[in-house]
């Protein structure tokens, strides 16, 4: 048996900050956790499933006792904002009628989209679905990643590839990804991507460099700063 585990699970509470921030007694956690999933599940089949497609990485969730702010990490901030603001006063009051509560949205935008491993997997999902050579398309996306700053790339595809009649597993890989290393930035994503032949599964690492060597700034301000983990010395 393979002992593997989530490199970001793995690293919650010692150098990574939880995506969703409340505290809530036992009678109530379970009504509030379900909200997190639907508002999740919608905010990404409204941004990322439709178009125009606005390439949403992340969603954190905070709560207070009265509001509930959603934020969202995004390549394309203004296909969220939409044109002087509609297009974000739409999906709060879409989500106020979802959750019942009062919402505020903050929107953070991802500097370099060609080293975060959601989007990544996104894009290689759909390009698989339009049967694009499953080999050329993993060489380019990790040498873009590199090529983009990232010290090390990782990315699996499993499935039946290329159609082929029994589904196997193909990796690219450059440069070094210290999964065991708590102080290691290791950005992790896993999507599906359903073909006419079947599903394939997309699994992609991208080591950015220690913690403390540089910090971005959407990590710092999407962790509400007091909420942040901190690295250990």
């Amino acid at each position: 048996m393979g002992q593997k585990t989530h490199p970001f699970g793995f690293r919650v509470g010692i150098t990574e900050a939880h995506r969703s921030r409340w505290f809530a007694p036992k009678a109530l956690f379970g009504e509030l956790l379900v909200e997190d999933f639907r508002i999740r599940r919608y905010i990404d089949r409204r941004l990322n499933r439709t178009p125009p497609f606005a390439a949403v990485s992340d969603i954190h969730i905070e709560r207070t006792r009265e509001e509930l702010t959603v934020i969202i990490k995004t390549a394309r901030p203004g296909q969220i904002v939409g044109r002087q603001g509609s297009e974000v006063e739409a999906l709060t009051a879409d989500l106020q009628a979802l959750t019942g509560r009062k919402v505020s949205i903050r929107i953070i935008e991802i500097k370099n989209p060609e080293i975060d491993a959601k989007l990544i997997a996104e894009t290689i999902g759909d390009q698989l679905r339009k049967r694009a050579n499953y080999r050329r398309l993993l060489k380019q996306r990790c040498e873009s990643a590199i090529q983009n700053g990232a010290k090390g790339v990782r990315i699996q595809i499993s499935g039946r590839l290329g159609g082929a009649e029994m589904s196997r597993t193909f990796a690219q890989r450059l440069g070094s990804i210290p999964l065991s290393t708590l102080q290691a930035n290791v950005d992790y994503a896993c999507t599906a991507s359903f073909t006419t032949y079947g599903a394939l599964g997309v699994k992609v690492w991208i080591f950015k460099g220690m913690y403390g060597e540089k910090e971005e700034d959407y990590t710092s301000t999407a962790a509400g700063g007091r909420a942040r983990a901190r690295g250990r010395r």
